[in-house]
């Protein structure tokens, strides 16, 4: 018996008493803590979880660390051929009237038909005319009597002073002895020398030059000196194609020749270094993405687009979670009429063309020149009106099993108020249905901002959204050579939908198991 007694005693001892407050009692978990760890075990919804602590952090953090701004532009110095001069070769004879004689159209057309004819003469309305080959491509009409009348040529003449008009007896004397040969002339009392390269030379003062190429500026407030067009003409009889000038400030430039076969014309192109904005460029140390089109740098843009992005989703689901938890707590308490009229107005929400009415306010906003900012706004507050429908319905019928609950006739008989009724006891119990609904209507709402913005309805430049920066794909150039314009944020937006979609789903698990079996 003694035996039997101590054997109690040490078994009374070693087994622990417990009471209600006693802290070594089993721990019960709290609703909210059961779906957290729920959760928490869903390992999608992890991950749509940490895609979405990157994206913000990304859009909202890389924003302020970001060493550019989002509208910041950026240049590069390129070189670019501008048109500076136009130059021909003569291939035409010109003709010069002597003073106080007529040698009109018809004459020098009879004139080409006997040279054509290889006659000397020629006769209009009953005046014989005489046609002498003078020299090389020169030719001299004249009376009769040896009274000249005219002459023909293919050289041109090209003064170094604006405003020079040679005379005849300039031409005529200058013509004849450069196309033979001769070194001197004298015309209207001055005695001019004319050297091989064709410079004519009056009292050791160069007047000008004499070629078969016509060069004329591009530009009429450029002038175009007379070593300049002498260098040109020495590189086009050569069949140069790049040619370099150095003019008498010491200033050096490069020039390229291209002929025009359909105009029988030189283009003379200058190189110049023009700062010009860095577009298109490719991914580098200092653009890690590169730019767009306007010269700005890409990551930037794209950090401030997921922010721009990310807050429009965010407050239009704001402004349609309002509406619809005013709209649908309404329906689903009151019923009746009031149950009616709601509906109603939701059905004919539902009716509206929502895309149609969003691009016709788009193009009227683009119309009136609204600022970015205000527009911003506007789209979001439309995107939201328009939104409200579907959550009205899932808080109403929610709220219509709800307030049939044994605790709802608890708060009727101990006298809450209606507001209390809805506020403090049905609205919260609907709560998850809330947030699961809001963390899938984000990924919606991003899509269509992105789609508007992707159309050029939504958000504006200087504004930054992942909609508007795929819209740089423009063309299928873009498409295809600068691919660091529309993938990344293609892939920004694709990750950021998805995510919200797993947690949405992660959700609505945890916060009902029963519906995954």
């Amino acid at each position: 018996m003694d035996d039997n007694k101590d054997l109690r005693e040490q078994t009374t001892q070693q087994e622990p008493e417990y009471t209600l407050n006693d802290d070594r009692r089993v721990k019960v978990l709290s609703p909210g803590q059961l779906v957290v760890r729920r959760f928490i075990r869903n390992k999608t919804a992890i991950a749509g979880l940490a895609i979405l602590i990157f994206m913000f952090v990304f859009s909202f953090i890389g924003g302020i660390i970001s060493p550019y701004e989002e509208d910041q532009l950026f240049y590069r110095d390129d070189y670019l051929n501008k048109e500076y001069a136009a130059a021909i070769e003569n291939t035409e004879l010109r003709y010069a009237q002597a003073e106080g004689q007529t040698f009109n159209s018809i004459i020098q057309a009879q004139m080409m038909l006997a040279i054509q004819t290889k006659k000397t003469d020629f006769s209009y309305k009953d005046v014989d005319y005489k046609v002498e080959k003078a020299g090389e491509d020169f030719y001299v009409v004249s009376l009769a009597d040896g009274t000249v009348i005219g002459i023909a040529f293919k050289d041109v003449f090209s003064p170094n002073e604006e405003g020079f008009k040679p005379s005849f007896d300039f031409q005529y004397k200058l013509h004849e002895a450069y196309t033979n040969n001769g070194g001197s002339f004298t015309a209207d009392g001055v005695d001019y020398t004319i050297d091989p390269d064709g410079a004519v030379f009056a009292g050791g003062t160069e007047t000008g030059f004499i070629s078969r190429y016509i060069v004329t500026p591009f530009y009429s407030d450029v002038f175009l000196t007379k070593e300049f067009k002498q260098e040109l003409v020495e590189e086009l009889q050569k069949g140069a194609e790049v040619f370099n000038f150095t003019d008498a400030n010491g200033e050096a430039a490069e020039y390229s020749i291209k002929y025009n076969p359909a105009s029988k014309q030189y283009s003379v192109m200058q190189k110049t270094v023009t700062r010009v904005y860095d577009t298109y460029s490719y991914p580098s140390k200092a653009h890690p993405l590169g730019t767009d089109r306007n010269g700005m740098d890409m990551m930037t843009r794209l950090m401030y687009g997921g922010r721009v992005s990310l807050i429009i989703g965010f407050i239009v689901e704001i402004i349609s979670t309002v509406l619809g938890i005013i709209f649908g707590g309404l329906s689903g308490y009151f019923g009746g009429w009031v149950d009616n009229l709601i509906m109603r107005l939701v059905d004919i929400f539902y009716c509206i063309p929502s895309m149609p009415i969003i691009i016709i306010i788009g193009a009227a906003m683009d119309s009136m020149g609204l600022d970015p900012k205000i527009r911003l706004l506007y789209l979001m507050l439309i995107l939201g009106f328009l939104g409200w429908p579907g959550m009205a319905r899932l808080i109403r019928g929610q709220i219509l099993s709800l307030r049939e609950q044994e605790y709802m006739t608890a708060t009727e008989a101990t006298g809450l108020s209606v507001r209390r009724r809805i506020l403090k006891h049905l609205i919260p119990n609907v709560i998850p249905q809330i947030i699961v609904s809001v963390s899938m209507g984000v990924g919606g709402t991003i899509i269509m901002e992105s789609t508007l913005s992707f159309l050029g309805l939504g958000v504006k430049f200087p504004f930054a959204s992942w909609g508007n920066i795929i819209n740089d794909v423009n063309n299928l150039h873009v498409l295809t050579t600068y691919w660091f314009i529309w993938i990344p944020a293609g892939v920004l937006l694709l990750l950021t939908v998805l995510a919200f979609n797993l947690v949405g789903d992660g959700l609505r698990d945890a916060f009902d198991p029963k519906m995954k079996r």
